[in-house]
């Protein structure tokens, strides 16, 4: 049995305020219990988050390029850092699933925790707004705003690459010079980031071959990161 969404609208909001009811009830049926889910509220839930997560790290991270501001958003709205999130909502108690998801075990899978989290995002933006939905996420995503961000941004490149591989139990990436151009006191190198299992490639050049590997990983972090969005 489905507990009381009266008890997730609190977390959400405040124990004196209240969601549609029948937004908040749409936001927490999965595809598998009809045709009427949450999947298109889902689509505007990270839209939403996207935008609040964004602003929050341009705001904190004034000297952040365009690259590292994309990696650290990445952290904080990754299927995971979703996941944790919903769970700490309880989440999986108020969802409606169909038999086969019940069975299965559905209300603890990351993947349908994670869709449910940005449904009911879509569904606060929808019902109350941008001023209330950046509000809840500003405080439910606090902590990972500070510790998440701050731990992605002491590791170099390189690291989080290797680190980002190895979780998936991918090999580590190879790297190789494509060229050396300039003067030898003012040397630019060129360099490849290859990833052996699926032959993606990215390069980055700088004044030395560290500095141009540092750079050839941040864009493969990149190219990882848009192809884990879509």
């Amino acid at each position: 049995m489905n507990a009381d969404p009266r008890r997730l609208t609190a977390a959400l909001l405040g124990a004196d305020d209240a969601l549609r009811a029948d937004l908040l009830a749409l936001a927490l049926t999965h595809r598998s219990a009809g045709r009427e889910n949450n999947e298109r509220l889902e689509f505007l839930g990270d839209a939403a988050l996207g935008l609040v997560m964004a602003e929050a790290l341009w705001t904190r991270f004034p000297e952040a390029d365009e690259g590292e501001l994309s990696r650290r958003r990445a952290a904080l709205v990754n299927q995971d850092s979703l996941a944790a999130v919903a769970r700490e909502l309880k989440l999986g108690e108020y969802l409606h699933l169909g038999p086969g998801e019940l069975r299965t075990g559905g209300h603890a899978r990351d993947s349908i925790l994670a869709d449910a989290l940005e449904a009911i995002i879509g569904a606060v933006y929808a019902d109350r707004g941008f001023a209330v939905v950046r509000a809840m996420l500003l405080r439910l995503f606090d902590g990972r705003l500070t510790q998440v961000a701050a731990r992605e941004a002491i590791k170099d490149p390189k690291t989080r690459l290797q680190e980002w591989l190895q979780a998936r139990r991918r090999p580590v990436p190879e790297y190789s010079v494509v060229e050396v151009s300039g003067a030898a006191h003012d040397q630019s190198f060129h360099v490849r980031c290859r990833l052996p299992d699926d032959g993606a490639e990215a390069s980055g050049q700088g004044s030395s071959r560290r500095r141009a590997e540092q750079e050839a990983a941040s864009a493969m972090l990149l190219k990882l990161d848009s192809a884990t969005a879509t």
